[in-house]
């Protein structure tokens, strides 16, 4: 009799990735949902015996859809699959009911060792496999990485910029028009959500609190449009950022973190720095946070593409500023971007920072040919 098992997550190319994952010549009936809001009607209407569940998603998380299985008591058994892989996350789900947890990108080999592990999946008991008719498309290699161990931090030579060093526009014969589609939208939301699942663990060791993340925000804009982009932070009263390039082979962009001025305080409290505005301490934890943040997430994005940034010096945009005021210049370099927003945020502390990944829009033809074939 087969399996009945549910994958759970928001992004389309998760999805593919998880099924392709799935043990060889298992014997399963595999459904999907988009949110957990249609995870939770799945498991009602017996499509799901075994979960699959990502925990950063619209409409209900995967937090809720543990707390809707407890209480209502739903007859599955539950693997959660997520980019947030802080220890405080895994701690959560198990503690809610999950057998086990699993970091983003899932491999074939871990989610078949966790699968056996339970019970849920035994070789011995499922047709011989080169008889066994397929039942997912080929699976396609993906890197699993290791959760990163939080480095020492130590703040580079500060300079102050009156205008963003930008990294100018390669020039692009014979101006192929670019577009995102929404399933390349959902790729591009897929590699910032494991990547920025690097940065929060990060993150949250270094200051040894739970970081909430968010769903991250893709668009293929107007450079002058960043400002809309980013309409959250320009609510506040004034904001401080940091500005760092990047390139590699075909790709180029930059890599801005605002952090609310009314954050540093809080911020020099759980690290430990005696705070004294006049003293530069503002300074330096802009870019303690910039070092661990911008280099955590752009190390995510290059493992999964298989690519090697090089980083400029960062560079401090303004400090008290509009939001607005501290990306002004880049109006003047660039026309078009695709802007990956990542707003984190701080459970229990009234601390938020934004990073903006901005590509230069002929990056876009190299980064979507290594997405393409995620899309097959």
């Amino acid at each position: 009799m087969s399996t009945k098992l549910l994958i759970c997550d928001d992004s389309n190319m998760a999805r593919k990735q998880v099924a392709r994952s799935l043990p060889d010549g298992w014997d399963v009936d595999v459904s999907f949902a988009s949110d957990g809001i249609e995870g939770i009607e799945a498991i009602k209407a017996g499509k799901g015996d075994v979960l699959l569940l990502d925990l950063n998603m619209p409409k209900m998380d995967g937090y809720q859809v543990l707390e809707t299985i407890l209480k209502e008591d739903l007859p599955t058994l539950t693997i959660v699959i997520s980019g947030d892989i802080q220890p405080e996350a895994h701690a959560r789900v198990t503690g809610m009911g999950a057998l086990d947890f699993i970091q983003k990108p899932v491999s074939k080999d871990t989610l078949t060792k966790v699968l056996s592990a339970y019970g849920v999946y035994n070789a011995e008991r499922e047709p011989n496999i080169e008889q066994a008719a397929p039942i997912i498309a080929p699976e396609v290699a993906t890197k699993h990485s290791t959760p990163a161990s939080v480095e020492s931090i130590t703040t580079k030579p500060v300079v102050v910029a009156t205008e963003i060093e930008t990294l100018e526009e390669p020039i692009v014969e014979d101006k192929i028009e670019v577009k995102l589609s929404s399933d390349m939208r959902d790729c591009y939301q897929e590699i910032a959500n494991v990547a920025m699942g690097r940065a929060g663990d990060l993150l949250a060791r270094l200051l040894n609190v739970f970081v909430q993340l968010p769903i991250p925000n893709v668009n293929f804009i107007e450079v002058s449009e960043i400002r809309m982009a980013l309409k959250d932070v320009e609510a506040n009263d004034s904001t401080s950022g940091v500005c760092q390039g990047f390139i590699s082979a075909g790709i180029s962009g930059e890599a801005l973190l605002i952090l609310n001025d009314s954050s540093f305080k809080d911020v020099a409290s759980l690290l430990n720095y005696q705070y004294d505005a006049e003293m530069g301490t503002e300074l330096e934890l802009l870019m303690d946070l910039a070092n661990v943040l911008i280099g955590a997430c752009l190390k995510g994005i290059s493992e999964q593409l298989d690519v090697q940034f090089s980083q400029g010096h960062p560079e401090v945009l303004g400090q008290h500023r509009k939001i607005s005021e501290l990306i002004a210049n880049n109006a003047k370099k660039w026309k078009k971007t695709l802007a990956i927003e990542i707003s984190y945020s701080i459970e229990n502390y009234p601390i938020k920072c934004d990073l903006l990944l901005l590509f230069t829009e002929s990056s876009m033809l190299t980064l979507n040919k290594k997405l393409s074939y995620l899309l097959d």
